[in-house]
């Protein structure tokens, strides 16, 4: 077993960046479908920002964008996308200073 299989050995992260990203277009979908949508978008925003696939959205975040129910997920929400060395993308709120 190397080191970086080994359990609770954490990965190394390259990269780690604060977005505002806009979800206004979870508007102009069903009202029973905007949250759904605006995780959606979340996921292909981070994906084409951070040049990944693979994108873990913390519960932290879906929490905030299902905070109203389905038919009213925020505007826009701000997170911090932090990548590590195997290219796996994990999303978090971002801290309000």
């Amino acid at each position: 077993m190397s080191e970086e299989e080994a359990p609770g050995v954490e990965k190394k992260i390259i990269e780690e960046r604060v977005y505002t990203v806009p979800l206004k277009k979870a508007r102009y979908v069903p009202p029973n479908k905007r949250a759904s949508k605006a995780v959606k978008i979340l996921k292909k925003f981070m994906g084409r920002h951070l040049k990944s696939e693979n994108i873990v959205i913390l519960p932290e975040v879906n929490e905030k964008i299902w905070e109203r129910g389905i038919e009213k997920p925020p505007r826009s929400i701000r997170v911090k996308a932090s990548k590590d060395s195997e290219g796996i993308v994990e999303v978090s709120l971002a801290v309000e200073e």
